[in-house]
């Protein structure tokens, strides 16, 4: 109540990407264990023979450059999905980009994968790695493409980071669904897609053969979202992330071109989940990620198929203490 009454007000009065960083800043600075005293009730699971404390975790895009990792586990987060990190650092697209809708519980952002690139991003990791050693506490590292790297040239890219991030991270994610680089959701037809992933899981199963997923759009139509579950079957990887922002922006009456996050998502992204659980016959785990606010939300993603639960926009709106009360609302009594 305090965050909702006092602080968010305060944060809602600066610009969006402003107040971001400055969230960041202070999470990475911060021993918030202390003081914020989370003590989430999720049941721990396994996924991918890796185990997650609670099934709840960090969507890629809050903490793009692996900034605050220790202040994600203090929050009470199962796991945390780092990015979308690219294989050059890139200043991302002009400001302003990032927009609240606060009357519908969403956010518009036209970020462009923003990020210190793959090289530096490995190296903060690998501090983190050095000083904490949470066995309960994956985390993913969700990879894009360059706006400078053409199409043609996507494969070379993708495998680049995630050569540069493979000892580092517990699960990988390939981000072809974000609206905000030119070209990026051309990736998820088949014919553009299955080069890239049969690149990345040929890297991969040279290596151990670590989790590797793809995220796909809400936008996506059921034949396209069951083509890619297809590749994904065919190729034999591990799972698929639904959803990313979407591009449909008639439930906001804000005129801001960018990607919809935040409660207008709730529904598709739980229908994609199903949809995706339908076709793939529950052969493989579906992250579910897209305006999960309450208790409700959360469960309506398990219950669609998901294995896994992620979060971004609630973060900002219910505040640092957001996990405990997802996972204390799911396990009240209807």
């Amino acid at each position: 109540m305090l965050y909702e009454r006092l602080l968010r007000p305060a944060l809602f009065c600066s610009d969006p990407e402003r107040a971001h960083h400055m969230a960041l800043s202070l999470l990475s600075k911060t021993p918030l264990g202390d003081w914020i005293g989370t003590d989430p009730k999720g049941s721990p699971t396994t996924v991918w023979n890796l185990t997650f404390r609670n099934p709840l975790g960090l969507a890629a895009g809050f903490d793009k450059n692996a900034m605050s990792l220790p202040a994600w586990y203090a929050l009470g987060f199962g796991f945390v999905e780092i990015g979308t990190v690219t294989r050059h650092a890139q200043p991302g697209n002009p400001r302003p980009r990032v927009f609240r809708c606060p009357a519908a519980r969403g956010l518009v952002n036209r970020l462009g994968f923003p990020n210190d690139g793959a090289e530096t991003i490995a190296r903060r990791i690998h501090l983190y790695r050095e000083r904490h050693t949470h066995k309960d506490f994956p985390i993913g590292i969700n990879i894009g493409k360059s706006k400078i790297t053409p199409l043609e040239e996507a494969e070379e890219d993708y495998v680049f980071s995630f050569r540069q991030l493979y000892d580092l991270g517990d699960f990988f994610v390939v981000n072809v669904s974000s609206p905000n680089t030119p070209g990026l959701r051309d990736l998820q037809s088949p014919e553009l897609l299955t080069p890239i992933l049969r690149a990345l899981r040929d890297e991969n199963r040279a290596r151990d053969s670590k989790p590797l997923v793809v995220k796909i759009a809400p936008d996506l139509t059921d034949l396209q979202i069951t083509e890619i579950v297809n590749v994904v079957g065919e190729l034999g990887l591990d799972g698929i992330v639904a959803t990313n922002t979407t591009i449909d922006h008639s439930a906001i009456t804000l005129k801001e071109k960018g990607g919809l996050s935040g409660k207008p998502v709730t529904a598709r992204s739980t229908e994609v989940v199903k949809t995706v659980s339908e076709a793939s016959a529950g052969k493989f785990p579906i992250i579910g990620v897209g305006g999960v606010f309450t208790g409700l939300d959360y469960q309506a993603k398990l219950d669609a198929g998901a294995s896994l639960v992620e979060i971004y926009t609630s973060f900002i709106y219910r505040g640092p203490r957001v996990v405990a009360k997802i996972l204390d609302e799911a396990l009240a009594p209807a």
